[in-house]
Parts: structure tokens; sequence; C-alpha cells
């Protein structure tokens, strides 16, 4: 649930708390969702870290009336055929390859969000409820719920935005399959004492907060150039390029440079972290995105390249979105 969905969104380091307004603000923002017209779907795929995993996401949200509005989503991340190799060596000691099994592992996120302005001019708020559904192939499996909750302001073309995820903290508790975990337990490893004990039967994801500002400058060409900037702030110390015992902060920075509301240029740069090197040295690690898109009646087509040049530890991925304004088929 931390990765985030939407090429046009990952084009732009993910830099979207403040402005973002469309099917997508389930995710970002569930305030945006105000800013949509009528109805509106959007549809992702990833194929994340270098082609290990697959990342895919749909949403649809629809304006219940001048002052509110509904969303929902579902996300999957999921490492398919993996090599089970717990039962390779058999009761006497020999490796048998046709012993070798597969299992996928998955994780699946259910988003229900709705927003709606507030009395005061200019605010504007959103909720998500979350599910969330772990299965790691026939080994484990867990249920969790959180809360998100976000804010909206506008004011002289200025827009500021604040997401909390996880406000409560999110629980997810997991079952862990016994007769399968024995196997494991058998399997013979260097270290005898690997394995032995049952994992942790529960889960906590800690809140995070994050803060952006963005604006949008129209120029007389007909071309745009929407910058923004996000503040990302978990509470526990981490390879952030700021980072103490309380709290972590990394920032992100995402342009989006459009011709006539039709092509669109954007990049951006985030994940800044302190990456340690063999020499015990530290250096600041950056991701540097790029990204691509175009709109006409209604449907939207985006591509982004995450970690261009591979500047930061993660690989780089490639990501394609859809969006469609559904009121065009009417």
């Amino acid at each position: 649930m931390n990765i985030g969905v939407d090429a046009r969104a990952f084009g732009m380091a993910n830099a979207m708390v403040a402005h973002t307004k469309d099917v997508n603000s389930g995710y970002w923002n569930p305030t945006g969702l105000l800013k949509i017209e009528d109805s509106e779907a959007s549809l992702m795929h990833a194929n994340y870290f270098a082609n290990i995993a697959q990342y895919d996401y749909a949403a649809y949200a629809k304006k219940i009336d001048d002052r509110s509005a509904w969303g929902a989503s579902i996300i999957r991340f999921g490492v398919d055929d993996i090599l089970n190799t717990t039962e390779l060596i058999d009761a006497s000691g020999n490796i048998d390859y046709n012993r070798i099994s597969l299992f996928s592992t998955a994780d699946y996120g259910f988003t229900f969000s709705y927003a709606r302005k507030l009395p005061v001019q200019g605010f504007q708020y959103g909720v998500n409820a979350k599910v969330i559904r772990r299965i790691i192939g026939n080994f484990a499996s867990s249920w969790g719920f959180g809360f998100d909750v976000g804010l909206q302001f506008e004011k002289n073309d200025w827009q500021l935005g604040l997401m909390i995820r996880d406000v409560t903290t999110t629980y997810n508790i997991w079952n862990i399959n016994e007769k399968e975990f024995q196997k494991i337990k058998d399997a013979q490893t260097l270290n005898p004492l690997q394995n032995q004990d049952l994992p942790e039967s529960s889960e906590i994801t800690l809140p995070k907060v994050q803060f952006g500002v963005a604006r949008k400058y129209e120029f007389h060409n007909e071309t745009s150039l929407l910058a923004s900037a996000n503040l990302n702030m978990q509470f526990q110390q981490t390879n952030d390029i700021i980072s103490t015992s309380f709290a972590s902060i990394d920032p992100a920075l995402g342009f989006e440079y459009g011709y006539n509301n039709l092509a669109f240029l954007r990049a951006g740069f985030g994940n800044f972290q302190k990456i340690q090197q063999i020499d015990g040295s530290n250096k600041v690690g950056f991701q540097p995105n790029l990204g691509v898109g175009f709109q006409y009646k209604g449907i939207a087509i985006d591509y982004a390249l995450t970690d261009l040049g591979n500047q930061s530890a993660a690989l780089y991925s490639n990501v394609f979105s859809l969006r469609v304004d559904l009121s065009i088929f009417r």
C-alpha cells in the first residue's frame, strides 16, 4: 500500500497529495475525488522491480452531488512461480528435483473512499477504509483493516494537501498453516535452529503523514507547467535523507509540462536515501523518474519509467495506466 498507483503519479515521483483530482485520488488523497465531474475508471499494470513482481490496480469513482463523491479500488502486488524447495531433500538425504513445487505470494488492498466539501470555503476532506489480504502460498495468510484521512485546501492558485495514512494504525492478523510450517521446520538447513519458531501472528503498520504543495502555471502558447512537492513522514528511524529517532522525512518533487491539455511530459525526483557503501561511508541515492501522457476526449493513457539512470538502490520499473471518463459513453 506504500508503492503508489497511476503512471502519471510515478512519473512525478508520487508528489500527488496536494493536486490529485481524478479517480486515482482514492489512493493519493480521497479529497481529490470531489473534482470528478461525473464518473471515472482507471486501470494500471506494472512490471515491478525489473519484472520480478506484477503490480495491478483498478479503480472506480463517482460524484454523488456538488458536495460529495465516493470511490473504490483494488490493488494486487504478487510474485508468482516461486520455487518451494522445502521437500527437495528426501528422508534418506537424497536430492530429488521432482519434489520441487511452485507457489505464489500476493498482497491485496481493497479501498473504499468518501469525500466531502467542508463549510469553510476552500477546504475539503476525504476518508478511506481499507481491507488488506495477504497470501503466502499455502504457508500463511492474513486479514488487515485500517483507515486514512485526507485534506485539501486551495487559494490564489496554490494547492495544499495533507494525507494521514493508517491513522488508527493498520492491523494484520496472520493465520499460519502449521502442517506446512512443519515441513519448513523439517527441511535441511545449515543452521539447525533456523525456522524452528512460528512467526508473529499479528503485524502493525504505524501511521504515516504526507504534506504536499502544488501550483500550476498557464502560459500564453497553450502550454502549462505543474510543479508539486511532497514531504513524506513516518514515525520511525529509517535511511531517509532526514532521519531521527522520532521520525524520518523523504522529500519528493514532481513536474508536468503540458501542451493544450493533450500531451504531457513528466519528471520527478524522490526516494532520497542514505546508502551505505562497501567502505562504510554513506552516499545519498535518489530515484529519478520520467513519464509521458496523452489525453483526448476523456481518455488518458500514461507511461512512466522509474529509477531512470539507476541512481537509487531500487530496480527500475515500467508502469502503464489508463483512465477513462465514463460520461463519454452516454
